[in-house]
Order: structure tokens, then C-alpha cells, then sequence
């Protein structure tokens, strides 16, 4: 008998092999077969079936995936370059950091109605170049908030590691990838998680492709959406939502669980907590000794590299500091450059506007921004007194957090669309005002970025910082001064900054109501660039997401920038 166990024991590591093989080939096949449909023979105006049959969800539920796992690498790839740049090179941070302000403030539809004839004629005749549209739109909703969250981590890592890095002499490479990367793993996940939720969010719009004379619909559960809320059918949304619940429990469980409970050794702390994430997937992959052996060879390559690389130009380096005239003269002919640029685009911005725009329009259109800039900073305030508090009890507690995640991506996955009959019912039913009730509307969505931000602004906190809070008696608002609100603040102030450029975006769908044939208007600078979209109209359309994009730099530089620079000098945990 005990020679039957040792043998059991023995071969259990192949078992384990033979499972994660299975998931894993099975993935790829999976993966490989939806890619062959992206790319089928297509030409612009013929119209690709879609049925309300929910026979045809779990298909259309793969090529959605497909879509947000191709810009979810393209997001991992922009962050790492574009966030690591402008936290590293002040020049670069001069430009990069308001232009991210441009981009998150120019909505979905901005970018839909500008590149999507763009990638149609990048790939004549073939179904890609819509793919690639739509997944550039997916793109727009998930890059901006994961760059900032890379970036305000790299602005923020504290000093005595910093200090220990230059002690042991590494390179900025070396300290990139050994320091700053890992500091920041945690938070870029936990936003990593909430920006897929966002992707999901504006799926609808993303597969559903609506300017002007343009319509095409991409198989798929955003635009089986938009077609069920065309159709009033109720069974078919209901359909929709189970699919996608399934379909966030299995990523969530295949990806985001493992990667949260790995990235649980990258936590600043000297003392580990005692309740630390788990995962299945992660503790199979563990198990498996093939896997395992194939990641030991390739994690010793990485260090190799990571090592190695660095001499190479140190070697043959013969750069010397340049003298305080050149520096001078170099910052004189970089800002001169970039002054001269942005004149010359905003004249072409200006000419273009004009020549279909009417002068007196240009006022009415800052009026509108106005009133949707009220609708915003409300709805930011009172969500931020619902989720931080919440959001502080789930991040401190492990547990529950693995347990609040998959129901948190959902929801915050959940489209605003979805809610739209009942909300032109109520509306209708007790003629209640839709200048003040579609404003919820715009919050759903991106209400979560605060939450998740908090989340993960409160799970870094180190464990020892919070064992010596409680041994010296902190609790209450001495708790939340003193230990919590530095814990969180930079975490906070990215969630409202991204949630901020969200909610302007989401604008544009929740100030049009439609269901079915009844469309109910907000006045606001959302329903201005969601009517002037759907007729196609470029100056129009244009003027609107110029006057969008001044309002969110112009907040983003003169108050969220100010109290991101207090996080970084009055909330720091060093």
C-alpha cells in the first residue's frame, strides 16, 4: 500500500503537466480559430449577418474577446513605452502627460469617425481593417488609464528604494525592471482589470459602427446588444448579460486571479500579510513540473538580459554632460519646436472648424460643455463618498477582495445601453426631467475607476505600517489621517482623473437615450457630438471633441495636476 501512494505521489506531477497542456492548447485553439474568422474576404457596404439567436452567443462571445485581448497587448506595449518616457524624461513629460489628457478626453466615437475608413483602406477587401478599427476604439478605452496608473507608480516610488538601487550601483534598466516595474505591478493590474471592464463598457459602440453613411456591424455581444435594444428584446439582453457574466468569471479565473495573487510578492512590506491572494490556475501551473521547468529557462534568460544588456553601451559610451549654453540652447529649439506646433494645429483646427461652423455656434458649444462639466464634478463627488470607503475595506482585506473582484468587473463591465429601457420608461412614466436623471447614465461605467483605484491604492499599503497603526491605538479619522488617506491619495487622484476623462466620454452615450424608437435628449455637449456623429458631419463633430478635450486639460492641469503633485510631496508612504 505504501509503495501504491509513493507511486501515486510520483506520478501526480504529471497529471498536473497533462491539465495545464490541456487548458493551454485549448486556449490557443480556441484563440486561433476566432483569429481565422477576423480576416475573411469583405467589402464595404455589404452586410454581415447577425442573429438574435442565442444559439450564436458563445461565437460572437469569443470574437468580443478576441478584440479585447488583441488591445489589451497593444495597451500593455503603449503603456510600458509612453508612461516609462514622460515619468523619466522631463521634456517628454512636457508633452506626453497633457497629450494623454487630449486623448482620454476625445470620445470613442471621436476616434471611430476619424480612423475607421483609415483601417477599411489599410486592408482592401478583407473583414481586417473593420477589426482592426474596432479594436483600436477598444484601444482608446483601456490605454489612457493604465499609462497613467504606470506613470503616477513610477513618480512615486519611494525613496530609500531608490536610494538602495543607486547603493548597488544598477543602470536605469537594471533599475526599471528590478525596482520600478514590480513597484508598480500591483496597481497596473488592479488597473489593468478596471480598464478591461471599460473596454466592455463601449464594446457596443466599438462593434456596432455607426458615421454618417458608414454602418457595419461586427459579429459579436456588443453589437448582439445593440441589436436586441433595437429590436426591444428583452430575452435576447437578458441572454447577453448571462454571456457576459460567464465570460468575465472564466478571465477572471484564467487571468486576472492569477495575476493578482502573483503580484502579491511584489508589495512594498516588510511584514507579509497574513491573508494573501490564491489562485487555482496559479498553484496548477506551480504544480506542473514541464511548465515550471520551461519558465525557470526562460525567467533566467530575462535576467540574463536584463543584466548583460546594460554593459553593452556602457562599453563603448563616450558621452560627456553637454555645457549649461548647449542645454540652454537645446531647450530653447525643443520648446520653440513645440510651440510652433501646437500654433500650426491649432490653426489647421481652427480653419477646419470654420469652414462648416458657424461663428456664433463655437459659444453655445462651451455653454454645453458647462452644463456637462456640472454633471461630471457631481457625479465624481458622490461617488467618491460611496466607493472610497468601500473601496479602503475590500484592499485591506485579501480576502474578500478575490471574492469582490469578479462581481465588480461585471458590473463595472456592464453597458450603460442596458439600462436604458428602464430608464425611458421611468423617465417617460413620471415625466421626470432627463437634464438631471440621464446623468446617472454617464457615471455607471466609469464610477469603477475610483473603486479599483482605491482598491489597489489601499491593498499597497505595507502590512507592517498597518500592524504598527493598530499596536498604537489609530483608529477613526486619526487612522484615516495619519495611515489610509496617504495610503490611497495618488491611487484616488489617477482613479478620478481617468474616471474623469470616462464619465466626459460616456457622456456621448447617456445623453441620447434610445430604446427602440423613442429617444430621449439631455442638453449637453454629449448629445451635441452624439447627433452630429450620426449625421456624419466632420466640423461639427470636430468643434465638439476640441471643446471636450480644452475642458479636460484645461481641469487636468489647473486641478487634479495640483493635487497630483500633493500626493507626491504630502501622501507619500516613505
Amino acid at each position: 500500500m505504501a509503495i501504491l501512494d509513493k507511486n501515486i505521489k510520483k506520478n501526480i506531477p504529471y497529471f498536473w503537466d497533462i491539465v495545464a497542456f490541456a487548458l493551454v492548447m485549448g486556449l490557443i485553439t480556441l484563440l486561433a480559430w476566432g483569429s481565422h474568422q477576423m480576416a475573411v474576404p469583405y467589402t464595404p457596404g455589404d452586410k454581415i449577418p447577425l442573429s438574435l439567436d442565442p444559439v450564436h452567443l458563445p461565437m460572437y462571445a469569443l470574437r468580443t474577446v478576441l478584440r479585447m485581448v488583441a488591445a489589451l497587448l497593444l495597451s500593455f506595449a503603449f503603456t510600458f513605452i509612453y508612461a516609462t518616457l514622460a515619468a523619466k524624461n522631463r521634456r517628454a513629460e512636457s508633452i506626453l502627460v497633457p497629450l494623454l489628457d487630449i486623448l482620454q478626453s476625445v470620445p470613442i466615437l471621436g476616434f471611430l469617425s476619424i480612423t475607421v475608413t483609415g483601417f477599411i483602406a489599410l486592408f482592401p477587401g478583407n473583414l481586417l481593417g473593420v477589426e482592426m478599427a474596432a479594436i483600436f476604439a477598444i484601444f482608446t478605452s483601456q490605454a489612457w488609464n493604465m499609462a497613467f496608473s504606470f506613470y503616477q507608480s513610477l513618480k512615486t516610488v519611494p525613496k530609500e528604494l531608490k536610494e538602495a538601487a543607486d547603493l548597488f550601483g544598477l543602470s536605469s534598466w537594471q533599475k526599471f525592471w528590478k525596482l520600478e516595474a514590480p513597484f508598480a505591478t500591483p496597481s497596473l493590474i488592479w488597473n489593468t482589470m478596471m480598464s478591461v471592464s471599460g473596454g466592455w463598457f463601449f464594446v457596443v459602440a466599438s462593434e456596432a459602427i455607426t458615421v454618417g453613411k458608414t454602418a457595419i456591424t461586427l459579429p459579436g455581444i456588443g453589437s448582439y446588444v445593440a441589436q436586441a435594444i433595437q429590436s426591444k428584446n428583452l430575452t435576447a439582453i437578458g441572454f447577453a448579460l448571462l454571456t457576459m457574466l460567464i465570460v468575465i468569471l472564466i478571465y477572471d479565473q484564467l487571468l486576472f486571479r492569477p495575476l493578482v495573487a502573483w503580484a502579491e510578492k511584489f508589495k512594498f512590506e516588510l511584514t507579509e500579510s497574513q491573508d494573501a491572494a490564491e489562485s487555482w490556475i496559479l498553484t496548477l501551473f506551480q504544480r506542473a513540473h514541464t511548465l515550471r521547468k520551461v519558465v525557470k529557462v526562460l525567467g533566467k534568460q530575462w535576467t540574463l538580459i536584463i543584466e548583460k544588456l546594460p554593459e553593452l553601451p556602457r562599453r563603448k559610451s563616450t558621452f560627456k554632460e553637454p555645457s549649461s549654453l548647449v542645454t540652454r540652447l537645446q531647450g530653447v529649439t525643443w520648446y520653440g519646436i513645440l510651440i510652433s506646433g501646437m500654433v500650426f494645429g491649432a490653426w489647421m483646427l481652427i480653419s477646419f472648424v470654420l469652414g462648416g461652423v458657424d461663428h456664433t455656434e463655437i459659444l453655445k458649444v462651451f455653454m454645453l460643455g458647462l452644463i456637462t462639466l456640472t454633471r461630471v464634478m457631481v457625479l465624481l463627488l458622490l461617488a467618491s463618498l460611496v466607493w472610497v470607503p468601500l473601496g479602503v475595506i475590500i484592499g485591506l482585506n485579501p480576502r474578500m477582495a478575490t471574492k469582490v473582484q469578479p462581481l465588480a468587473q461585471f458590473l463595472a463591465a456592464f453597458p450603460a445601453n442596458l439600462f436604458f429601457p428602464v430608464a425611458v420608461f421611468i423617465l417617460v412614466r413620471y415625466r421626470l426631467s432627463p437634464e438631471i436623471w440621464t446623468a446617472p447614465l454617464m457615471i455607471l461605467g466609469t464610477q469603477w475607476y475610483i473603486l479599483f483605484n482605491v482598491i489597489a491604492g489601499a491593498s499597497a499599503i505595507p502590512t507592517d505600517l498597518r500592524e504598527a497603526a493598530k499596536n498604537l491605538g489609530l483608529s477613526g479619522w486619526r487612522l484615516w489621517k495619519h495611515l489610509l488617506l496617504p495610503g490611497i491619495i495618488p491611487s484616488l487622484i489617477t482613479g478620478l482623473i481617468t474616471a474623469s476623462g470616462g464619465t466626459w466620454n460616456a457622456s456621448i452615450v447617456a445623453e441620447v437615450v434610445t430604446w427602440g424608437s423613442t429617444t430621449i435628449t439631455a442638453t449637453g455637449l454629449g448629445s451635441y457630438i452624439a447627433q452630429w456623429t450620426e449625421k456624419g458631419d466632420y466640423p461639427h463633430i470636430v468643434l465638439g471633441i476640441a471643446v471636450m478635450s480644452l475642458y479636460v486639460i484645461f481641469f487636468n492641469r489647473f486641478f487634479w495636476k495640483r493635487l497630483y503633485t500633493m500626493s507626491q510631496t504630502r501622501f507619500r508612504l516613505d
